[in-house]
């Protein structure tokens, strides 16, 4: 068996050399990493667009188009996270808590290089477990069933308490609070329609691109509205930059081989995907590196190889439960399972035995885009840093642009946007106030998965699942990362009283409206879903009630032991306090400057809104851009055109020609187009 697996592997690497399948392999390459860069398009749109074009290659060529386009766009997402602090995917979020502070800095090159030789470290391990693991991985995959989905879900979850810093109840308060979020839309059990509000655009809950994009990328922007600078505050060395990043994944290799591993072991599970496994990655190096919450969060490199190794990683993992089973482990490989039908495989056994060639064609194929993509990268790396040194209203105006695009092309709808201004006021707020914005995405993607996991243990099982090894392990792991990290605390607070600390008479701050709105908020909701079915409001009751509990909890720990100090009556923080997220410091600035800079920020989000419901999205966009640059900083006619020119031409061709996004009806056409009719009816009557 071992020398027909290296035979094959020899065989399908001479068969990938053809060079019309090296010059596809290059295409998909270069056209993920533009998808990459362009905040909230991702590797999905790119296999749907790719995919007519593949009906008349063979399937050696086919999948080497497709999976070199996925297997870099985690490559090139890191682009616009390290630098604007905006995730180009989903798989990039956990990437800007270190990246972005690196580049304010002034070492975006570093950053960047240094992220992009941990995705080729990571890409090329997840190439090797999917090599190595596909022959062997079919008899244990037998034994994962709905229950150990279920306990990797709670695993993912309890991310949660090392991702919440010392404030692990705000962290379990803002998990929660996505957990309830991720059940709106149509109960899968009974078909109940759960918070929706008579709203269609509810009925299938709420797409994940908007909340990312809104929680982490609109903030950070505003951010360098309120600054009014360029994102790197002072000069530095792009050469020497690159050269340093190349030696800092090199130098922390097993952090990266580590964060590779996880990666395809989550790519592997079916449902988990790259919303989650940039954290896991990311929780799981802030663990397990000694002194790590002192300085992740704050610019530490570290914290940028292992969310970055481990979602290259994810590709080759989710080709695992694809190839072996016809099982898509993500949202792409379902599309990847549509060439198997078209070019007569199927995923099974085949592919392990006769159809052997072909595996291993599709390992080669994402072993090299993975070289290729990230020689690309880090050879421009020096060139993109410098973007870091650009004006702001060079950066803002364009960046802003393809996020709203970005999140409309979710679903095309008016409720993309809705839902984007939405999550941008709450991320705004959750970042002023200090509360970490991480355990609320975890909660979203993963509280939908548990409910489902549950619901089918329980009727397939009954109560016996608990009882399977691989479940009690996960759920035994999954507690200890809840119980280590206060352990610790109390340890080094030299007991629980000091962990606790002085408990005197409560004291009150503004911020602690918050907390109000949440207990509020998720008390209605709770409310509500006590009238459904049973099976439609078992998930939200337990999810709203510790979100309650655990709100409680953080809120009179939170005025009683208040520090006299006027920080912590603003925050709510010690001084001693690890935060796992990024924040604002605007403390050399006037409160009211602040405050006026936000609004102007808003207010020019929403106009962009607002002209785009009244002239159409190709109308807004030169008049957003000519409006940002002329009046924040009059910058020059020329400039400010040839920038409007270019962002409204680059719009035009990527997501009119090339997607097809459908854009919603402005006022202006709807006018435009009653007039045309009504021109012709009255045509007609006349010549009748």
């Amino acid at each position: 068996m071992e020398v027909s697996i290296l035979g094959a592997a020899a065989d399908a690497l001479h068969t990938l050399a053809d060079p019309f399948r090296l010059l596809m392999l290059g295409l998909g390459v270069l056209m993920g990493l533009v998808l990459g860069i362009i905040p909230g398009i991702g590797g999905l749109v790119g296999m749907a667009l790719l995919l007519p074009y593949t009906f008349t290659m063979d399937p050696y060529a086919a999948f080497a188009v497709l999976l070199g386009m996925s297997a870099v766009v985690g490559t090139s997402d890191t682009i616009p996270a390290v630098l604007f602090g905006v995730p180009g995917t989903a798989g990039a979020q956990a990437t800007v808590m270190d990246g972005n502070p690196m580049a304010k800095k002034g070492e975006a090159g570093r950053a960047l290089s240094a992220a992009f030789t941990a995705s080729l470290i990571g890409g090329l391990v997840g190439a090797a477990i999917l090599a190595l693991t596909i022959p062997i991985l079919r008899p244990v995959m037998r034994f994962i069933a709905s229950p150990e989905l279920f306990g990797f879900a709670v695993f993912g979850l309890a991310m949660v308490a090392v991702l919440s810093g010392t404030s692990p109840m705000r962290g379990l308060v803002a998990a929660g609070i996505g957990v309830m979020l991720s059940m709106i839309g149509s109960d899968p059990q009974t078909g109940t329609l759960r918070y929706t509000f008579d709203t269609l655009y509810l009925w299938d809950g709420l797409p994940i691109v908007p909340i990312v994009l809104g929680l982490f990328a609109i903030p950070e922007l505003a951010d360098l509205a309120v600054r009014r600078a360029s994102i790197a505050s002072s000069g530095y060395d792009t050469k020497k930059g690159t050269m340093q990043g190349i030696r800092d994944a090199c130098t922390h290799w097993w952090l990266a081989v580590r964060g590779g591993g996880i990666g395809a072991a989550v790519g592997a599970i079916p449902g988990l995907g790259s919303a989650v496994v940039d954290w896991i990655a990311y929780g799981w190096a802030l663990q397990t590196i000694k002194g790590a919450e002192k300085t992740f969060g704050k610019g530490d490199v570290r914290g940028v190889i292992a969310p970055e190794s481990a979602n290259n990683a994810l590709t080759a993992g989710a080709l695992v439960p694809t190839i072996a089973f016809g099982v898509p482990g993500s949202a792409s490989m379902a599309v990847l399972l549509s060439v198997f039908l078209i070019h007569g495989l199927v995923p099974g056994p085949d592919m392990l035995s006769k159809n052997l060639d072909v595996t291993y064609v599709m390992i080669w194929s994402v072993a090299l885009a993975n070289i290729l993509g990230a020689g690309i990268c880090i050879l421009f790396s020096g060139q993109l840093a410098k973007i870091a040194q650009l004006r702001y209203t060079l950066v803002i105006p364009a960046v802003l642009v393809f996020v709203f695009i970005g999140a409309y092309q979710s679903r095309q709808s008016w409720g993309d946007l809705y839902a984007l201004l939405f999550f941008v006021v709450l991320g705004c707020i959750m970042k002023f106030l200090r509360w970490p914005r991480p355990p609320l995405i975890l909660g979203f993607v993963l509280g939908g998965l548990m409910e489902r996991y549950l619901f089918i243990s329980n009727s397939r099982y009954g109560a016996e699942w608990l009882e399977r090894p691989l479940v009690v392990v996960l759920l035994l792991t999954s507690v200890l990362l809840f119980i280590v990290p206060l352990v610790r605390r109390i340890r080094q607070s030299r007991g629980l009283k000091g962990a606790i600390g002085s408990i005197g008479a409560p004291r009150f701050a503004s911020s602690d409206l918050f907390y109000l709105l949440v207990f509020a908020t998720v008390g209605a909701m709770v409310l509500v879903a006590s009238t459904w079915d049973w099976s439609a409001k078992i998930g939200p009751l337990l999810a709203g009630s510790v979100t309650l509990t655990c709100c409680a909890i953080s809120f009179f720990a939170l005025i009683l032991t208040r520090q006299h100090t006027a920080d912590a009556q603003h925050q709510g923080a010690g001084a001693d306090e690890v935060h796992m997220d990024s924040t604002s410091d605007f403390s050399d600035l006037e409160p009211r400057l602040v405050a006026w800079r936000l609004l102007t920020f808003f207010g020019y989000i929403v106009f962009f809104i607002a002209a785009i419901a009244v002239v159409g999205i190709y109308v807004t966009i030169p008049i957003f851009v000519c409006a940002y640059m002329r009046l924040e900083r009059r910058e020059s006619w020329g400039l400010t055109l040839a920038l409007a020119a270019s962002l409204t031409l680059l719009v035009f061709l990527i997501f009119d020609r090339s997607l097809h996004i459908n854009w919603p009806d402005s006022l202006l056409e709807t006018w435009w187009t009653t007039q045309q009719v009504d021109g012709a009816v009255d045509v007609g009557t006349r010549l009748s």
